[in-house]
């Protein structure tokens, strides 16, 4: 609103006259604070609480009375939303992490190269994997490096499911080529192993130094994530999952230190994806979105990023798999994984991923498919826990009617049509039904369950399982039909 828009009352008016007539730090007064601060009235000594409730402002906002058009703390308030996060009085309030800078959009990796050219920045190593570097699409990247004179080395050597001995390859790549940068291409297996790399080469060790919570000491080297892929969010979170071969087990690292300074989402660079991996990855992106909505570290903000997530994905993730030159279909997924990203980023996952991880160390499998195909199967079991929740999800996947429950209850409702939006959704774009269509193992289900009980992304899932819930969650996803 200008602000010619605006009208002041009387009281308004003499009180604006009064602060324009302010004398400003430096006027008549020589650069004295002393006597601009003398002119200054004093308010009355109080609290700020005191204060403000003796502000008169009852003949402008009326409020109700209580029970008279008002949700209470802890109901479904008027635009749909529960409000379900502690309360957390007295405590030392919540943290929401945030990439240093994104860009975003057709053309971003243009803006991007010529920003690095500005900083000066050494020689780089380029991160990706042989694939995007055998089909050019690598390229895209180079020939601007080139253009802005930028130095830089490819370490192609990685593949999907990063392991830490790909990460210290990395490190020795790093300092025998003296490269001060790492820029990473492609989706969360280049990111997460860049992230890798740069962490350790700043603070000394081995990767596996640093699985768990904030065990750096340093940020990492400076880092630019180009992102080809709309699921992960590597490019813009604090975590960085790699596999222990040796354990075959992800090992998860959450730390700040290894946020990228700079995330690149330019939808131009993710036409040329396939199907099955823009599937995949909406489908990871969309389980980030849900899990972080169900957490019990959530936030109004990462509520906010979370079901809009979730809205955008449920309205564009079935174009972008039947047609990836869609580039609007492309953009509005972009946003949507970033977004997912910023809600889990802060709020964390859950018990989706801390199994998917498992099954990804264990048997190499896509995680974006095992977190499709345990979705449905988790949250059904996280919906005993909040069921007012998934009136939210119903409402975010743009599913309407839920006032004719049909004898069921609205949230037993909303439950029932969530789940069955997820798995229509997942056959929708080709994602298997089933763990036994991945071929996994029911008689690793015991090792699987004790491993996803040690992952730090299942610390806020909405309820803590026994390991034998888990391996009936696991059991269930085995045989689950969509």
């Amino acid at each position: 609103m200008r602000a010619s828009a605006y009208r002041f009352s009387g009281r308004g008016r003499r009180l604006a006259a009064r602060c324009s007539a302010t004398e400003p730090a430096s006027a008549g007064t020589g650069g004295d604070e002393k006597k601009v601060r003398s002119k200054i009235p004093k308010a009355p000594a109080r609290s700020v609480r005191a204060h403000l409730q003796g502000v008169p402002l009852d003949h402008i906002v009326k409020v109700p009375k209580a029970g008279v058009g008002l949700a209470s703390d802890g109901t479904q308030t008027a635009h749909g939303l529960n409000y379900h996060h502690a309360q957390n009085a007295g405590g030392e309030g919540y943290y929401f992490y945030m990439p240093t800078v994104s860009l975003m959009g057709p053309g971003a990796l243009k803006k991007a190269v010529r920003d690095m050219g500005g900083r000066g920045l050494g020689k780089v190593l380029v991160v990706t994997d042989r694939v995007l570097r055998e089909i050019g699409a690598l390229s895209s990247l180079t020939d601007l490096l080139d253009e802005h004179g930028i130095a830089y080395e490819v370490f192609d050597e990685i593949t999907p499911n990063p392991t830490s001995a790909q990460v210290m390859a990395g490190v020795e790549a790093v300092e025998r080529l003296g490269c001060e940068g790492v820029v990473s291409f492609g989706g969360g297996s280049p990111h997460d192993c860049a992230k890798g790399i740069a962490l350790v080469c700043a603070n000394g060790g081995h990767i596996k130094d640093y699985e768990g919570e904030n065990k750096s000491a340093k940020k990492m080297l400076p880092m630019v994530a180009v992102n080809t892929t709309a699921g992960t969010a590597s490019e813009m979170t604090r975590f960085c999952i790699v596999t222990d071969e040796e354990r075959h087990v992800k090992m998860a690292i959450v730390d700040w230190h290894v946020t990228p300074d700079v995330a690149v989402d330019d939808p131009e660079l993710m036409v040329g994806m396939p199907p099955g991996l823009t599937a995949a990855t909406g489908m990871d992106a969309l389980t980030h979105a849900i899990e972080a909505y169900v957490s019990t570290a959530s936030t109004p903000i990462t509520d906010a990023c979370a079901l809009h997530a979730i809205k955008l994905i449920s309205r564009y993730l079935r174009t972008a798999v039947r047609d990836g030159e869609d580039l609007r279909a492309r953009d509005m997924m972009s946003y949507a994984e970033f977004l997912a990203g910023m809600a889990f980023n802060s709020a964390s996952l859950g018990y989706v991923h801390a199994m998917a991880h498992q099954l990804g160390g264990f048997y190499d499998l896509p995680h974006g498919v095992c977190n499709a195909v345990l979705l449905p199967v988790v949250q059904l079991k996280n919906a005993e826990h909040v069921p007012d929740l998934f009136l939210d999800l119903a409402e975010a996947m743009g599913i309407e009617g839920l006032g004719e429950a049909g004898g069921l209850g609205v949230a037993e409702r909303a439950r029932e049509i969530v789940i069955r939006a997820i798995r229509q959704l997942s056959r929708d774009v080709g994602i298997p039904e089933n763990l036994e269509a991945l071929g996994v193992r029911r008689e690793d289900f015991e090792v699987l369950a004790e491993n996803a009980m040690k992952d730090a992304c299942g610390m806020t899932n909405p309820f803590q399982p026994t390991k034998e819930e888990v391996v009936e969650m696991f059991e269930e996803a085995y045989a689950q039909k969509h």
